[in-house]
């Protein structure tokens, strides 16, 4: 630690993004990477982007973009923000919105950038356990909160709620602002946008990273009343004025308006969890009704970081997690079938 630093550095606790190993003939099922690539049209206008204009500042509103996903999820442009990638997204909206006197609130067991960000804002928080099949329960939320952030599905459990359960808790806590991350939500839950024009303390929020195959180009957005929307973009323009740039705008556009692509890979994605879920309840695991891109998964004989480094040694690559609670699950991204294949074949040498 250099004695530059300041005392919030000092304290600070970085999130640890999954590994992005180099390894030969490895099978990455570690970071919910889409397996199957971004749309073909999304491709082509991402090249056709990358012009002489790059010279140019891209348009800071990014109202081309605002405009195709409002028209997409039936909102008015004016109810959209967009940012690098959902987790600058959910950063803006820790500051704008979910800083007040009372708690914040999120589950136990959840995304673990949510804790990191509310040290680096000087967010009070509390955590509010899953019971005992690993699930939300909204009756737990009947506390005082300043605010709520839930992810659904939620990560790493891939467990949803219904979109009834989410009107619960907007009904509950009309005063507060509340989160919905849906990262993972296109892969079989019910979004919670439906429920934005009648909650006007609803946030929604999705990303291009996950079902769309674009996590290298970092485009994230928020669905909400236009005041919440207002106050991402103050928070924003404070911070930087052009989040993004003309090739992910570009791109992003595109993708939204292929929508065959779209439906044909996550439809694949849907069964190839499907299919992985049959492969590793055949091999003794208990697996978690996954509502992802993910399973997570345990084995009743073996503990998780002992699987996580097996499968290492084969060039297989999973997410294994320390925390008390879930230290013998493993969460194992859908892959190929070939990647599936390789999985269950490892597996089968290690756990059988």
């Amino acid at each position: 630690m250099s004695r530059f630093w300041s005392s919030l550095t000092h304290d600070l606790k970085p999130y640890v993004p999954g590994e992005q190993p180099r390894m030969a003939d490895l099978v990455k099922l570690n970071t919910n990477e889409n397996p199957l690539g971004p749309s073909p049209r999304a491709l082509e206008a991402i090249r056709a982007a990358a012009a002489d204009t790059l010279r140019l500042y891209p348009d800071p509103q990014a109202t081309a973009l605002r405009a195709a996903l409002a028209a997409y999820h039936g909102v008015r442009p004016e109810h959209v923000f967009v940012g690098n990638g959902s987790d600058e997204v959910l950063a803006h909206a820790f500051v704008a919105l979910l800083k007040h006197d009372a708690p914040l609130l999120f589950p136990d067991i959840t995304y673990s950038f949510y804790p990191v960000y509310c040290r680096l804002f000087g967010i009070a928080h509390e955590t509010v356990p899953l019971d005992e099949a690993m699930q939300i329960r909204i009756t737990n939320y009947r506390r005082p909160a300043g605010a709520i952030i839930i992810p659904n599905p939620n990560a790493p459990t891939g467990i949803a709620l219904s979109r009834a359960e989410i009107e619960t808790l907007l009904n509950e806590h009309p005063h507060a602002p509340v989160v919905i991350d849906e990262a993972y939500v296109d892969f079989g839950a019910e979004s919670a946008i439906p429920l934005v024009a009648s909650h006007r303390n609803l946030l929604v929020v999705q990303t291009m990273s996950k079902s769309r195959a674009l996590a290298g180009l970092r485009v994230g957005y928020a669905i909400g009343d236009a005041d919440l929307i207002d106050a991402l973009t103050r928070v924003k323009d404070s911070f930087n004025s052009y989040p993004l740039g003309r090739p992910a705008q570009a791109g992003a556009i595109a993708s939204v308006e292929d929508e065959d692509y779209f439906q044909q890979s996550r439809g694949r994605v849907i069964e190839g969890r499907e299919r992985l879920t049959r492969g590793l309840k055949s091999a003794g695991f208990e697996v978690l009704p996954s509502l992802a891109n993910f399973v997570f998964a345990r084995h009743p004989a073996h503990e998780g970081a002992t699987l996580a480094a097996a499968l290492r040694e084969q060039a297989v690559i999973v997410r294994h997690f320390s925390a008390p609670r879930i230290s013998d699950f493993l969460r194992i991204t859908v892959g190929t079938d070939e990647q599936i294949d390789r999985l269950l074949s490892a597996l089968s040498g290690i756990a059988g």
